[in-house]
């Protein structure tokens, strides 16, 4: 597969990488610190959900039964039961590959692995929560499935901040992390596009590595493939439950479902450009990677969305730099403090909202949805 986008994406301004090195979070000292940064809520880290679970009760996934069925059985053969355990070999390359990390890159992956572990653990809190507040049992049996699934995966993130002595203490996160509340429709919309971009970030890097074993820095990168065909299914299983609520993705619903995938992939590029180190440790520009990203993630989502953001529309591309640059803009002034600070931080946070209004009215592609659901993840 091609890990590059299709068209030629313009460069992130040229500032990035010093500015980055400039304003590069101190290194995190112990679990304690690890789980406060976990535990912080801001535009660009993951967060906990919860929503309405009497709506979720009456969600019925009659229409879609067949594929339902399906899904339900391949979640109970459990393939994956004895892909989160680690196997000699890794830690013998361990030993080799730890000590040759640079101290930037290194806290680079550090805030690589406290982010994903967070998202995978939100995952794993948001889907038990439903479970057990509901007594549908389509509903239920699905949430304990993939309850179980991201469970796994932050407990094998997990272990690998341990190896830098570090590790979220992810009972304390759960009762410290503040809680956002969703409608289901806003879960839907958001999870489904959280699990297939999850997919194909996932997919793009072991991808990569795959083509150039010397690029892989860390043994977890090996596993990358199987965790993302897990991200596929979840995702699939969100496919299936706006499919059999028709009117989720359509009418003014589409205005919300444009809202949420360009909400997802700004956020991904800010916070990706904020790790220029791990991506050219893999020999990846993280430009070049998002929209490889964005390509793979648009395609997938024409299974159940309508609508598509042109992604190489010039000014799209302008956008996201200009957001790049703004959040840039918004450390410096954070960093500042004092009243210069916060009017600083207020007229930023007004550029970016102008921003984003500039790319929602940008025209996007319409399509009919196709009448097989379900895929293959073949990338």
């Amino acid at each position: 597969m091609n890990t590059h986008s299709s068209a030629v994406p313009q460069e992130a301004p040229t500032d990035v990488h010093t500015d980055h090195v400039a304003l590069l979070m101190d290194g995190v000292k112990d679990t304690e610190d690890s789980t406060a940064r976990a535990a912080r809520s801001t535009v660009l880290t993951p967060r906990f959900y919860t929503t309405d679970f009497k709506a979720m009760d009456a969600l019925d996934v009659s229409p879609v039964r067949a594929e339902w069925d399906r899904m339900m059985a391949e979640y109970a053969g459990d393939n994956n039961q004895d892909h989160f355990k680690r196997d000699e070999a890794f830690g013998e390359e361990l030993k080799v590959l730890m000590p040759q990390l640079s101290p930037e890159l290194r806290q680079e992956f550090i805030d690589f692995l406290i982010s994903s572990c967070t998202s995978e653990f939100s995952g794993c809190i948001l889907y038990n929560e439903i479970r057990k507040n509901i007594d549908n049992p389509d509903i239920k049996q699905l949430m304990a499935y993939m309850a179980r699934d991201e469970s796994r995966h932050a407990g094998f993130i997990n272990q690998s901040l341990k190896d830098f002595g570090l590790g979220i203490d992810l009972g304390n996160l759960r009762k410290v992390k503040a809680y956002t509340y969703f409608k289901p429709k806003y879960i839907f919309y958001a999870t489904y596009l959280s699990e297939k971009i999850g997919y194909a970030r996932y997919i793009t890097i072991f991808r990569q590595l795959e083509r150039h074993p010397d690029k892989r820095f860390h043994p977890i990168f090996r596993w990358f493939e199987r965790w993302c065909n897990d991200e596929f299914r979840h995702g699939e299983s969100f496919a299936l439950m706006m499919r059999a609520q028709p009117h989720l993705l359509s009418g003014l619903n589409r205005l919300w479902i444009r809202f949420f995938i360009l909400a997802v992939y700004a956020t991904m590029y800010v916070r990706d450009h904020s790790r220029p180190l791990l991506h050219e440790a893999m020999g990846l520009h993280s430009t070049e990677y998002d929209y490889e990203v964005f390509r793979i993630t648009s395609e997938i989502c024409r299974q159940v969305f309508p609508v598509e953001v042109d992604i190489d529309h010039p000014v799209f591309r302008q956008c996201m730099d200009r957001l790049l640059s703004i959040s840039l803009d918004n450390d410096r002034a954070v960093a500042r403090g004092g009243w210069v600070g916060t009017v600083l931080r207020g007229w930023h946070a007004a550029r970016a909202v102008l921003t984003f209004g500039r790319l929602y009215l940008l025209p996007v592609k319409k399509h009919d949805l196709p009448e097989n659901i379900r895929l293959d993840p073949v990338w």
